[in-house]
């Protein structure tokens, strides 16, 4: 984050002040701790309605990754995510953890009904 804030500080100084510079990660990292995640789903999902509403009928790509790296008491235990994309907005509408030893095919379906019921 403090590294895109930095690439992107003269654009950021056009809607905020910024009168000690960029924060630190120790500053970023308390601010994103604070945030109420609910409130911020709510807000952050009627945002994305609203952009989303703009390109109706685009092309929504679904699409697996596994996230490696990920650890879990200790053990390495890579996380199976498949996330729904829009194309015209180059953003995610929503994404949907894969239980352990499955695929995709089996998330596509809560993922759909997920994007239907928070975007259509």
């Amino acid at each position: 984050m403090v590294g895109f804030a930095k690439s992107k500080e003269a654009f950021l100084k056009t809607f905020l002040e910024l009168p000690n510079a960029i924060p630190s990660e120790d500053t970023i990292n308390r601010l994103f701790s604070a945030i109420d995640s609910t409130e911020f789903e709510k807000y952050f999902i009627q945002w994305v309605t609203t952009v989303s509403s703009q390109h109706k009928g685009q092309i929504i790509a679904i699409d697996g990754k596994t996230i490696r790296g990920a650890k879990s008491h200790g053990k390495k235990s890579p996380i199976h995510m498949v996330s729904a994309w829009a194309c015209q907005n180059n953003m995610v509408l929503g994404q949907v953890k894969t239980a352990e030893k499955s695929n995709e095919i089996t998330a596509i379906p809560e993922l759909i009904r997920f994007v239907i019921k928070k975007f259509v």
